[in-house]
């Protein structure tokens, strides 16, 4: 069922009103200086519309992993400084907004007011039920639009939730969702889906639902280590999943025509003996390691990647974060951004995905639709109920009341 979004109410409802969003700001930070801003970007349409009606807007997010404790370099202060960069206008810093109310009160209508890092409290990850009600006590209206973390029952994502009436999605989570549900339900054929990173164990829940509806699977990365150990072929000292070894097997006894696997690699004895790089065919010698899909494997993938109706891809085809290795992830996503001036829907997943994108400059608008969601998008497509999307109003539900 669809889910209410803020373009549903009308502008008069979010006048004067303290509207609490729920963002996923968790971006990589140096020494205050943040390298990538995707997330934050994506977040601007659904601010921006809200401080366009007159509501009081206080943002929450969590940064890295401080599991309840405050850590400086952990701070959303980078963050404030670039959202007031791309809104145009100052955004108030809140350092415990959560305990200085007074402060959140004063918030002036269209203002906008970032708190500092959710999980400085231990009681966000554990969905602490006074925490919740606290944080619920800041606001009138609560909006998620962080679909990355929605598959967390954490006290931002679902605790508070539950203490409002209007619980409504942001435009990002919206544009998540359509997307993700047609691939999920209904994908348009032909279907490929490509799957890299390092581990299948982190992707199995949307591989097992993927697999059987794409008409092809491409694999490469570590996943496809796994996948060649288990069809015999030598893999040297490559990475595997030995775990998973089984359910390998059935998949590729079961699946065999539609899985794609590579036919030659880029090997070196270790990163930090690249100087050995070298490619070889299908198998990899003991002493060496496969660390990127080899040319051939780039050809015989960007030609199935050609004239598709849908193609999601999540995961890098290899170390591309290393020059001597990034040639196939590159490539990949070049491919996949020429699908996409071909007329496929094309819906790219994950952190590192993302980066790869970036690494092949590749335009944002080359892309159909690029998920922030990672984990969260795996589970959806899995057919997992996320507890951040559950929780919001259903419009049917909402238009009965």
């Amino acid at each position: 069922m669809s889910k209410m979004v803020v373009s549903d109410l009308p502008d008069s409802e979010f006048e004067g009103k303290r509207v609490f969003v729920r963002v996923d700001f968790n971006v990589p930070i140096k020494d205050g200086i943040i390298s990538e801003d995707y997330r934050i970007r994506r977040t601007i349409p659904t601010i921006d519309y809200l401080t366009q009606r007159g509501a009081k807007v206080i943002l929450g997010s969590h940064l890295g992993r401080p599991r309840g404790r405050v850590v400086p370099d952990l701070s959303m202060k980078p963050v404030s400084l670039r959202l007031s960069e791309l809104l145009g206008k100052p955004v108030r810093f809140m350092e415990d907004g959560i305990r200085d109310k007074a402060t959140v009160d004063g918030l002036q209508e269209s203002e906008v007011m970032l708190l500092e890092n959710l999980r400085f409290h231990r009681e966000e990850t554990d969905n602490n039920p006074e925490f919740s009600k606290d944080l619920a006590s800041l606001a009138d209206i609560y909006v998620n639009d962080a679909f990355g973390t929605s598959h967390r029952r954490h006290a931002s994502t679902y605790g508070m939730a539950l203490y409002f009436d209007l619980r409504l999605a942001g435009f990002l989570v919206h544009r998540e969702l359509k997307f993700l549900t047609k691939l999920r339900d209904n994908p348009e054929h032909p279907f490929v889906v490509i799957v890299g990173g390092a581990k299948i164990k982190d992707k199995i829940t949307a591989l097992k639902n993927l697999i059987e509806k794409a008409d092809k699977v491409l694999i490469g990365g570590g996943v496809a280590y796994t996948f060649l150990k288990a069809k015999g072929i030598n893999i040297g000292g490559s990475i595997t999943e030995d775990e998973m070894m089984d359910w390998t097997k059935d998949a590729l006894l079961k699946y065999e025509k539609k899985i794609f696997l590579p036919i030659d690699h880029v090997v070196a004895e270790s990163l930090e003996k690249r100087r050995t790089r070298m490619v070889v065919d299908q198998e990899i010698p003991e002493e060496f390691r496969g660390f990127d899909i080899g040319p051939k494997t780039v050809a015989k993938y960007t030609s199935e990647i050609k004239d598709t109706g849908s193609i999601f891809w999540n995961g890098p085809m290899g170390v591309f974060e290393v020059d001597d290795f990034s040639a196939g992830t590159v490539h990949i996503a070049r491919a996949v951004a020429l699908a996409t001036w071909r007329g496929s829907t094309t819906v790219v997943g994950g952190g590192e995905t993302i980066a790869a994108i970036r690494k092949a400059e590749v335009l944002d608008s080359e892309i159909i639709h690029i998920s922030t969601g990672g984990g969260a998008s795996l589970e959806f497509l899995g057919g997992e109920e996320l507890p951040g999307i559950s929780v919001l109003n259903d419009k049917k539900q909402y238009n009965n009341n």
